[in-house]
């Protein structure tokens, strides 16, 4: 059995994660949580953690870790002018530092697996260019250039790729999917003409811990309906 945490599993695209990972039967999955212990799945080892307090308590971890899986996400679409500095600084905090702090933490027992996998999450936004997305774009674009920054420098023994997925039916995305006509427009947006599901970005993740995907690192995969590619 292999070994991997999923950092925010305790709802939408971090739970589905952790819940797939451990219906494969491969994996030893460890959650963590922040904000909430309401619906936790009673399958997954779950324990509270603040990925930006002072000190990381980890020790709820084995010495050997297979896999990393760093969901903690933030979704404000503002108006550029409306956006104070200090919230650009908020959102790289959780989305970046908290990311890299994490990485730093576990980086010791990643490396004793000899064969590890981090799996970070962007957006479509980067790539794309959205209205109002200035604040969560550039978060991302930093996560963007850490994956591949860090797939070098970790190779052979650590991969790291990056999911990028569009619009995804998730308590985070709630705000934009709360009426059927917003449904149906973003469904529209899509050349699937679908939103995505929390499970389809699950697959993805199972698949990039996996040994199925040894020889992928540095890769930010477009999950997301067709719309990054298709017109």
């Amino acid at each position: 059995m292999k070994n991997v945490l999923v950092i925010g599993a305790s709802k939408g695209i971090g739970k589905a994660s952790a819940e797939q990972l451990f219906e494969t039967g491969d994996y030893n999955v460890f959650g963590t949580y922040s904000k909430t212990s309401e619906h936790l799945s009673p399958s997954i080892s779950y324990h509270f953690l603040e990925v930006l307090s002072d000190t990381m308590d980890l020790d709820f971890l084995p010495e050997t870790l297979d896999a990393l899986v760093y969901c903690p996400g933030a979704i404000q679409l503002k108006p550029f002018a409306r956006i104070k500095p200090e919230e650009f600084i908020t959102d790289y905090q959780l989305q970046v530092i908290g990311a890299v702090k994490t990485i730093q933490a576990v980086l010791p027992k990643l490396k004793a697996s000899g064969k590890a996998s981090i799996v970070l999450f962007s957006t479509v936004a980067v790539q794309m260019g959205f209205n109002f997305h200035s604040l969560v774009s550039a978060s991302k674009g930093a996560i963007e250039g850490l994956t591949k920054s860090l797939a070098a420098e970790l190779a052979p023994n650590i991969r790291v790729n990056c999911i990028a997925p569009s619009i995804t039916d998730t308590p985070l995305a709630a705000a934009l999917l709360n009426t059927p006509e917003k449904i149906e427009s973003n469904k529209q947006r899509h050349p699937l003409k679908k939103i995505g599901e929390a499970i389809d970005i699950a697959n993805m993740v199972a698949f990039l811990v996996s040994d199925q995907s040894a020889w992928m690192t540095g890769q930010v995969l477009h999950l997301d309906g067709g719309i990054s590619a298709v017109k």
